[in-house]
């Protein structure tokens, strides 16, 4: 994969533009959220490698692919993460699921971690860490780092939104860990939310705020 992959589907513009209205409802939101983060599945998991099965189908035998290796791992940045891991579950729900505890200190924006579970044997598997928002990118690459500990090797970070500040800083942290989103934003604002954005997701998701 690129380190850098825009998912510019139509249907995915499109859904993101009704989460960024502010007056989206929270219903509304989260339904969103779990719809694009389908469709976002779809791309993170392209390249998944594949091998032959000898199936039979009701007319005669046949190779047919499946995906190879053991059981993919998606990995929830708490709390807003779990937006995003609720919708890709419905599309692999065989896959084993894992938690990041971290939240942003507001005075200096750096993480601060509370929690960490993740299954065995991260080395032999696909790792998807979500996160709904690549902000400053503290966070993220905590939670990477936290990750690669672990034992994972095989890491990728899916997000809704990025901005270039969250991009360069995992580049230069984890230049080997591709980023997919729905969209690079303009900037960050001195409080360190994403320009234009749409608000704090975790808030909007959950009605916090």
């Amino acid at each position: 994969m690129t380190h850098l992959t825009v998912v510019d589907h139509p249907l995915v513009q499109h859904k993101l533009t009704l989460m960024r209205r502010k007056d989206t409802s929270t219903a509304s939101f989260r339904q969103l959220l779990r719809e694009i983060s389908l469709l976002l599945a779809y791309e993170v998991t392209r390249d998944l490698p594949v091998t032959a099965s000898r199936i039979e189908t009701p007319l005669c035998e046949m190779d047919a692919p499946v995906i190879e290796g053991k059981k993919l791992v998606l990995v929830s940045i708490l709390r807003a993460g779990n937006g995003l891991l609720d919708g890709i579950l419905e599309l692999i729900p065989a896959a084993r699921v894992g938690f990041v505890g971290l939240y942003r200190d507001e005075e200096t924006l750096e993480p601060v971690q509370y929690y960490f579970k993740v299954p065995k044997q991260l080395s032999d598997r696909t790792v998807i860490a979500v996160d709904p928002m690549l902000a400053t990118g503290n966070s993220s690459v905590a939670a990477v780092d936290l990750l690669k500990q672990a034992g994972a090797t095989d890491l990728r970070f899916l997000c809704l939104l990025a901005s270039p500040e969250g991009i360069a800083r995992m580049q230069e942290a984890h230049p080997d860990v591709p980023i997919i989103t729905a969209s690079v934003d303009s900037h960050l604002n001195e409080k360190g939310y994403i320009v234009p954005g749409l608000g704090d997701a975790g808030d909007r998701m959950f009605g916090t705020k």
